[in-house]
């Protein structure tokens, strides 16, 4: 692993760490040229479905355009940066276990409207409103709605 700090080409392990219940492993590293620590994330690439957008072009799928997505609803919401981790690794395991080798991009946002459910109501609301392409105020009204009462929540 190359050193960001000096660009030295070796650098040591200093702790491994694995996650347990997710596929990564946390490494805290230290370049001998400079002395400097990092912290590394190794994680399974497992193949991930394309996605088939409204148009009909496909497109290979992008984590971090997904975090990109859920950091915009949740910008100056009170979420730690781990929980988003989480959701976002919920919504992929779920992409992965479906076992389909592509997914429309509407599946997608529906799983992150899921998981925004449950970490912050107003970044729900937030991203329901662009993705549901909200005109009145009446469409946030049913998304309020929606959110106080999880059985009528759409699908």
């Amino acid at each position: 692993m190359r050193c960001p700090f000096c660009s030295h080409e070796d650098t040591n392990v200093v702790d491994t760490r694995s996650n347990p219940g997710t596929n990564v492993i946390r490494r805290r590293r230290k370049c001998p040229k400079c002395d400097k620590r990092f912290t590394t994330y190794e994680r399974v690439e497992l193949r991930m479905p394309r996605l088939v957008k409204k148009d009909g072009s496909r497109s290979d799928f992008d984590r971090d355009k997904l975090v990109g997505s859920m950091m915009l609803a949740l910008r100056k919401r009170p979420v730690a940066t781990e929980a988003i981790d989480g959701a976002v690794d919920r919504i992929e395991e779920k992409l992965r276990s479906l076992g389909e080798r592509e997914i429309p991009t509407s599946r997608v946002g529906d799983l992150v409207m899921r998981e925004l459910a449950r970490l912050d109501k107003i970044a729900y609301i937030r991203f329901a409103s662009v993705y549901r392409s909200f005109e009145t105020p009446d469409d946030f009204r049913e998304a309020v709605q929606e959110i106080k009462s999880p059985r009528r929540r759409r699908k």
